[in-house]
C-alpha cells in the first residue's frame, strides 16, 4: 500500500504528512506531541505544552475528512495506568 498525502488540521495550525490511513496519521502527530512533553524538563513549560495539547483534530485526505475527539490525561487510569499524558481518540 503506498502512502498518501493528508492535512492534518489542529484549529491552529495546518501540517502536510504522508501516511496510510487517516487514523494512523492523526495517532502518529498525537504521539508526537507526546513525546515532546515527556523529554520536556521544565515543569512550568511542560504546563504550557499541556495546556496547548489539541482536543480535536481532523486529518483531510484527497476525498475523505475524519475528524477525532482527543480526551488527554495527565496520568493514565484505564488502560495505560500510571503512564503520563495518554489520550484517548474518538471518531466524530
Amino acid at each position: 500500500m503506498a502512502k498518501r498525502s493528508f492535512t492534518i488540521d489542529t484549529g491552529k495550525e495546518q501540517i502536510e504528512v504522508e501516511g496510510h490511513e487517516h487514523k494512523n496519521v492523526a495517532v502518529k502527530y498525537l504521539m508526537k506531541r507526546r513525546r515532546s512533553l515527556l523529554s520536556t524538563k521544565d515543569p512550568a513549560k511542560v504546563d504550557k505544552l499541556f495546556q496547548e495539547l489539541p482536543n480535536g483534530v481532523k486529518i483531510i485526505g484527497k476525498q475523505l475528512t475524519k475528524s477525532y475527539k482527543v480526551a488527554w490525561e495527565r496520568t493514565g487510569t484505564g488502560e495505560f495506568a500510571g503512564a503520563r499524558f495518554t489520550f484517548t481518540m474518538a471518531e466524530e
